[in-house]
């Protein structure tokens, strides 16, 4: 995976939060929200399971149309995806939220619970045929999602020292001295 800026974004959330709201992903489609966000399951939480929208069974988004029994739904999901979630050391995704608003409507029974940490993610999400007959929960902290930019990508290129050298140049204001200097010259 590429390193993104918004990892240490997503990392800040967690350690501010400590379960009492969810963090949403908004942003285009194909920026990494997915892979970001797996990514940060991977390595700050012993478990996680990811909630894939676009490939859910009928059976998995059910569970979200009744969230009145939360022993039965953490139950299933576990039995579902195979995953051990551990009582505030896991983490569970939901990827493309917006395909299932009864999901994004349930963050805030499933935020109030405790139990684990929720990262929504989404694309499109607030068009009114996705936030259509729900409550939005206010248990969200949103954070938008861009592609990649030009440190990022020199990151993904393995080069550390180009923005380094720009930032420098920039401060010191070395590039408007130089400007100055050729323009005075030729007067």
């Amino acid at each position: 995976m590429f390193k993104r800026k918004i990892y240490s974004k997503i990392k800040e959330w967690k350690s501010s939060s400590d379960g009492k709201t969810a963090l949403l992903i908004e942003g285009a489609r194909r920026v990494g929200k997915s892979t970001v966000v797996e990514e940060f399951a991977k390595n700050e939480y012993a478990t996680y399971i990811l909630i894939d929208f676009s490939t859910a069974s009928n059976t998995i988004k059910e569970l979200f149309e009744d969230m009145s029994d939360l022993n039965y739904f953490f139950l299933q999901l576990q039995l579902q995806y195979h995953v051990e979630l551990e009582t505030r050391k896991s983490v569970i995704i939901f990827d493309e939220v917006q395909l299932c608003p009864k999901a994004r409507q349930a963050i805030k029974a499933l935020v109030k619970d405790g139990r684990y940490d929720y990262i929504e993610t989404g694309s499109l999400i607030s068009i009114k045929k996705n936030v259509k007959d729900i409550l939005i929960p206010s248990e969200e902290r949103k954070l938008q999602m861009h592609p990649m930019d030009y440190e990022e990508f020199l990151w993904a290129l393995g080069d550390s020292t180009t923005m380094k050298l720009l930032k420098g140049v920039f401060e010191s204001k070395v590039i408007w001295r130089s400007i100055k200097q050729k323009v005075i010259t030729r007067f």
